[in-house]
């Protein structure tokens, strides 16, 4: 799938990850904006990355243009 099908699919709280992707288990999960006390915390996209932790992530112009996006488990 592009990268429009698997930004619809994060939004509807399913994980997505590039079959051509090296690394193993990696995944992007999107979090949703929440308020706090001290600020209000916008919506985000996570990756779950070769080391098993957790970053922020951005896309690349190379994951945006890519088709082998699938939905995980």
């Amino acid at each position: 799938m592009d990268f429009g099908e698997a930004l619809r699919n994060l939004k509807s709280n399913k994980k997505v990850a590039r079959k051509g992707w090296n690394g193993k288990g990696m995944w992007i999960e999107y979090c949703k904006g929440k308020d706090h006390s001290f600020s209000i915390i916008e919506p985000f996209l996570l990756i779950k990355n070769v080391k098993n932790s957790f970053n922020t992530w951005v896309p690349s112009i190379s994951d945006l243009m890519a088709e082998d996006w699938e939905v995980v488990e």
